[in-house]
C-alpha cells in the first residue's frame, strides 16, 4: 500500500513572492512612464516600423496611453492605445488571481490552447490593420 505524504506549503512570504515582485516591477514601470512623459520628444525612442514604414504597430501609443492612464486620464489612454488599455485591465485580473491562489497555496495554471493563442494574433493583426486605414483613424496614436 502506497504512503500518502501530504505536502506543506511553502511559506507565505515565498508564495507572495513573485505577485508582489511582479507587481513592483511593473509599478515602477508605470511611475516611471508617468514621471517622464512620452509626449516630449528624445525620451523614449520611436517605433522603428512607425519610423521606416509609417505604418503603426499594436504597441504604437502604449507609453503615451501608460502614461494618460496612470494621470487617470482615460479617455486620452484608450485614444492612444485601446489594446494597451484592455491589456493593463486584463494584467489586473489575471495577477489578482494569481495572487489570491498564492494566498490560498494554490498553484496557478493557465493553460492556454493553440486556438487562443490564434485568436489572439487575429486581434493583433486585425487591430494593427484596422488603425493603419482610413476608417480606422480613431484607433490611431
Amino acid at each position: 500500500m502506497d504512503a500518502i505524504t501530504a505536502t506543506t506549503p511553502a511559506p507565505l512570504s515565498r508564495r507572495l513572492a513573485a505577485p508582489l515582485g511582479t507587481i513592483a516591477v511593473v509599478a515602477a514601470a508605470f511611475a516611471y512612464v508617468g514621471a517622464v512623459d512620452p509626449n516630449e520628444p528624445g525620451h523614449y525612442p520611436v517605433c522603428p516600423l512607425l519610423r521606416f514604414t509609417g505604418i503603426y504597430c499594436p504597441g504604437c501609443g502604449g507609453l503615451r496611453s501608460a502614461h494618460a492612464f496612470i494621470h487617470g486620464d482615460l479617455g486620452t489612454a484608450f485614444g492612444a492605445n485601446a489594446l494597451a488599455v484592455a491589456g493593463y485591465g486584463i494584467f489586473a485580473v489575471l495577477w489578482t488571481a494569481w495572487l489570491v491562489q498564492a494566498v490560498r497555496a494554490r498553484p496557478v495554471r493557465i493553460a492556454l490552447g493553440p486556438g487562443w493563442w490564434w485568436g489572439l494574433g487575429a486581434v493583433l493583426a486585425l487591430f494593427t490593420v484596422v488603425r493603419n486605414l482610413p476608417f480606422g483613424s480613431v484607433l490611431a496614436p
